[in-house]
């Protein structure tokens, strides 16, 4: 992938109602920011103008978020109808998202779950970043799993570093990143959670590979092309295949998602009627319109 530009918009699948894109990375999905004129919202006016929904701020929907620094799979609804059903299924935990990354060092154990709690770390100079329950500074943490795999091992531009599949079962802000930071392997460019040491590499080596929102009518199931591969980046040296891709993306398919256990929020709430899909939808309008990064 070239970096983003304007025209460069790359779309994986698209009907009446979704967009999926893949979006490359350091680029924002929206920004109110005058000077930032180059985002996915303003890549999707560009090549889609009689798709944008004057009644939204952004003239899209987004379903979910990703960091400015992640690539990968993204899914716009494209009508409110469209927003409501994919909002229900992020809200009842149905989507499978599986990401591919490069990080430091050797993973020495295969598989791994991830189960650290992450909340808000409020420490000066860190308060954009998140951190691990038990880290000074860190507040409210919530819990939150993520499954790691190894696929290959390797070299990246001549230091040692491991692929990895990661499937987070819950999705906190930047939990990847914090997760792999947190077993010591920080990764491949990741500027943030490397305490500004990984500069040297063009981007951040995370890339949201495979999307699956079981919906009814129209089940959305897309892979985002590997950009991890010695063709495309030649620091790149695999040297050992641990696991296939496509066996585990099969496993990933079969098995249901996990069920997290959160702690119930300590606020008594009245009882309120069942929200219409309208509601909903403009809920999850406002949600997209907060920016996460």
């Amino acid at each position: 992938m070239e970096p983003a530009s304007l025209e460069n918009l790359c779309v994986l699948y698209h009907s009446a109602n979704y967009i999926v894109v893949n979006k490359h990375w350091d680029i924002r999905i929206d920004s109110k920011m005058w000077y930032e004129k180059q985002t996915v919202q303003s890549q999707l006016k560009h090549r889609f103008p009689e798709l944008a929904d004057p009644g939204t701020y952004y003239g899209f929907r987004f379903c979910h978020q990703l960091d400015f620094s992640t690539s990968g799979a993204l899914c716009v609804a494209l009508n409110k109808a469209a927003a409501g059903h994919a909002y229900r299924c992020f809200k009842d935990r149905l989507v499978t998202k599986a990401y591919l990354a490069l990080v430091r060092g050797i993973v020495a154990e295969e598989k791994m779950t991830l189960g650290f709690a992450i909340g808000k770390n409020t420490t000066e100079g860190k308060t954009h970043m998140m951190c691990t329950e038990g880290t000074e500074g860190c507040e409210n943490p919530k819990p939150c799993q993520t499954e790691l795999t190894v696929l290959e091992y390797g070299e990246y531009d001549g230091d040692p570093v491991t692929k990895v599949l990661l499937q987070p079962l819950t999705g906190r802000t930047h939990q990847l990143r914090v997760h792999c930071s947190a077993i010591g392997h920080p990764i491949v460019g990741d500027y943030t959670y490397s305490l500004r040491s990984d500069s040297a590499p063009y981007r951040m080596m995370l890339h949201a590979y495979f999307l699956h929102i079981p919906l009814e009518h129209e089940p959305i199931h897309v892979t985002a092309p590997d950009p991890f591969v010695p063709t495309l980046d030649s620091k790149w040296a695999p040297q050992r295949c641990v696991n296939a891709l496509e066996d585990l993306l099969k496993n990933i398919l079969k098995k249901p998602q996990t069920e997290i256990q959160e702690e119930p929020e300590p606020v008594h709430r009245r009882s309120s009627p069942v929200e219409s899909e309208e509601q909903q939808a403009q809920c999850q309008q406002w949600l997209c319109e907060w920016n996460l990064d």
